[in-house]
């Protein structure tokens, strides 16, 4: 993973649902789960796991605006963390832009 930029951009562009996470997170498991019970599949990028994972943070950041995870995008949009997702799910947005 040489080009951070280029790996971050290309999972978003290839993958209907992008979840940057950390695994001992609990506001990023409630998202994970959330998305879980809507049947969807994710792709979830465990930054504590990987060895560029504050480099990838670093990237989000600058990309995002939004340093804390849950990073998530969904078709290539920026949704936000796991309080921007419930709500996107409560009111009804979240569906119509996985439909």
């Amino acid at each position: 993973m040489d080009n951070i930029e280029q790996y971050v951009d290309n999972l978003i562009a290839n993958n209907k649902i992008v979840v940057f996470s950390k695994s001992y997170c609990p506001y990023c498991k409630s998202t994970k789960e959330l998305f879980k019970q809507l049947g969807e599949d994710i792709v979830v990028i465990e930054l504590d796991q990987i060895k560029q994972g504050a480099d990838i943070q670093d990237y989000l950041l600058k990309k995002t605006g939004q340093r804390t995870v849950p990073n998530v995008f969904v078709r290539q949009q920026h949704i936000g963390g796991n309080s921007e997702v419930q709500a996107a799910n409560n009111n009804g947005s979240l569906k119509k832009l996985l439909a």
